[in-house]
C-alpha cells in the first residue's frame, strides 16, 4: 500500500524537527524542505539570523531521521510579496504584519506549491495550532482551524489568513503539545536542535533593526513630534447618536490629528518608521510619565504623541474591517450565523482572547470589544474566534 508522502518544512528549529520525528514515527514518507528566504546582513542583526546554521541543523536533522532534503531559495518571492509589502504599508503609515501574510503568501502557498509538484499529499509545519476535521453531513467536510493546547505558543493568530483549501492539505503534528513536551521529545531522540533557543524576528528573515530595514527605501526626513493633551476636545464622544451605524462609526473612526491640537515638543527622522503604541526611539525627556505614539501622519510627515498609557488616544473600544474582505477560514460561518455567538477576538500575537459584539453597515464590519484595547492600528490582522477556533480575520482600516 503506497504511504502517505508529506513535505515538511525543515526550518532548523526544535519545533520543526520534532514535527518531522513525529510524522516518521507515524510511518509517513517524508521530504524534509528548508525554504531559504531573504536574508541582508546589512540589517540583520547576524547572530540572530544565521540562516546557514538553521539549514544545517534542518539537514543534521534530517540525516537523524534517514528521509531525504533539499534547500529550496524562495527569495524572490518573499521579496515581491513580503518585502516589498512591508515598504508600501509602512510608507503609508501602516503597521504591517509580515508574519501572518508569509503564512499565506509563502509557506502555504509557493512552498506548497512546491510540495504538491513533488508527489505530496500533505505539508507539515512546526506551529501550535490544531486542525480539525469537521464531517458535517454526507460529503461535506470542512476544517477547523484551532488554537495549540499551550496557550503561551499558540500561533493560530499567525495562521489566520488560511482558507478550507490550504488546511485540507496542512498537518500540525505538535499542535496538541506544551513546549516543553516537545523539548523532551528531541532531547530523548537526540536532535541537534532540542536545546537550540527560539527564533524572534521577521518570518525567515530573523531579527532586524527595524529603522535600519526600512531605511533601504524610505529615506530619513525630519519632521515634528507634537504632544496632544489627554483632555483634548477631540475625545468628547457625544452619545446623542442618531442609530447604532453612527455610533460605532464614532467608535472606530481613526482620529485626525493636527499641529493645532498638540503642541510641538521635539522632532524625528521619519512618520513611516514609527507605529502606534510605540514608546522606545522618541528620545524626548521631562515627563513623568512615558510618551507613546497615538498617531502618525506620512502626507504631513509629523507623529502625535500621548503621555501615559492610559491616554485617550492609545486606547479606542472598537475597530472596522472591510466585510468584502474578510477571509473566513471556516467558510461555514457568515456574518448572519454569527449572532447567537460568544465571539472574542485578538489583535495581536499573544494577547489573550477579547469579548466581542459585531455590528455590519454597508462594506464594513464593525467590532466593538468589551474592554478598551490598547494600539489598535490600521494594517493590522483582526482575528475573531468561536471558543478556540479561528473562524474568520481582516486587516483593520
Amino acid at each position: 500500500m503506497k504511504k502517505t508522502k508529506v513535505v515538511v518544512a525543515l526550518s532548523g528549529g526544535v519545533d520543526s524537527s520534532v514535527a518531522a520525528f513525529l510524522l516518521k514515527e507515524k510511518g509517513y514518507d517524508l521530504i524534509g524542505l528548508f525554504m531559504k528566504n531573504w536574508h541582508d546582513e546589512s540589517v540583520t542583526i547576524s547572530d540572530e539570523c544565521p540562516w546557514l546554521e538553521d539549514s544545517n541543523d534542518a539537514m543534521l536533522v534530517a540525516e537523524k531521521l534517514n528521509i531525504p532534503f533539499q534547500v529550496v531559495d524562495l527569495s524572490k518571492d518573499y521579496k515581491e510579496k513580503i518585502i516589498d509589502y512591508m515598504f508600501e504599508e509602512y510608507s503609508k503609515g501602516n503597521t504591517p504584519n509580515p508574519d501572518i501574510l508569509c503564512n499565506r503568501e509563502i509557506k502555504f502557498d509557493v512552498f506548497m506549491d512546491i510540495a504538491l509538484s513533488l508527489g505530496a499529499d500533505y505539508v507539515a509545519t512546526g506551529h501550535y495550532s490544531r486542525i480539525k476535521i469537521n464531517n458535517i453531513s454526507g460529503n461535506k467536510t470542512k476544517y477547523e482551524l484551532h488554537s495549540g493546547r499551550d496557550q503561551t505558543k499558540d500561533q493560530s493568530y499567525f495562521l489566520c489568513q488560511l482558507n478550507q483549501e490550504q488546511l485540507n492539505k496542512i498537518l500540525f503534528p505538535i499542535g496538541d503539545l506544551m513546549k516543553t513536551e516537545v523539548r523532551e521529545i528531541a532531547k530523548k531522540n537526540k536532535l541537534v536542535t532540542a536545546e537550540k533557543k527560539d527564533s524572534q524576528g521577521l518570518c525567515f528573515v530573523g531579527k532586524v533593526s527595524l529603522p535600519d530595514f526600512l531605511q533601504q527605501k524610505l529615506k530619513k526626513k525630519k519632521g515634528n513630534v507634537i504632544e496632544i493633551p489627554s483632555d483634548s476636545k477631540l475625545y468628547d464622544k457625544t452619545s446623542n447618536f442618531i442609530n447604532e451605524n453612527e455610533r460605532m462609526k464614532s467608535l472606530s473612526d481613526q482620529i485626525v490629528y493636527s499641529l493645532s491640537d498638540g503642541k510641538i515638543i521635539g522632532n524625528h527622522n521619519g512618520a513611516h518608521y514609527y507605529t502606534i503604541g510605540q514608546r522606545k526611539g522618541l528620545a524626548i525627556g521631562g515627563y513623568k510619565n512615558p510618551l507613546f505614539v497615538i498617531s502618525t501622519n506620512t502626507q504631513t510627515n509629523e507623529i502625535f504623541v500621548g503621555e501615559g498609557k492610559d491616554h485617550p488616544g492609545l486606547n479606542k473600544k472598537a475597530l472596522k474591517v472591510k466585510f468584502s474582505e474578510i477571509n473566513w477560514v471556516n467558510d461555514d460561518f457568515n456574518f448572519e450565523n454569527l449572532g447567537d455567538l460568544k465571539l472574542k477576538a485578538r489583535i495581536r500575537y499573544r494577547q489573550k482572547l477579547q469579548k466581542i459584539s459585531i455590528h455590519k453597515h454597508l462594506d464594513f464590519l464593525y467590532v466593538e470589544f468589551d474592554d478598551f484595547q490598547s494600539a489598535i492600528t490600521q494594517g493590522q490582522f483582526l482575528a475573531i474566534y468561536d471558543n478556540s477556533q479561528l473562524i474568520a480575520s481582516g486587516v483593520i482600516c
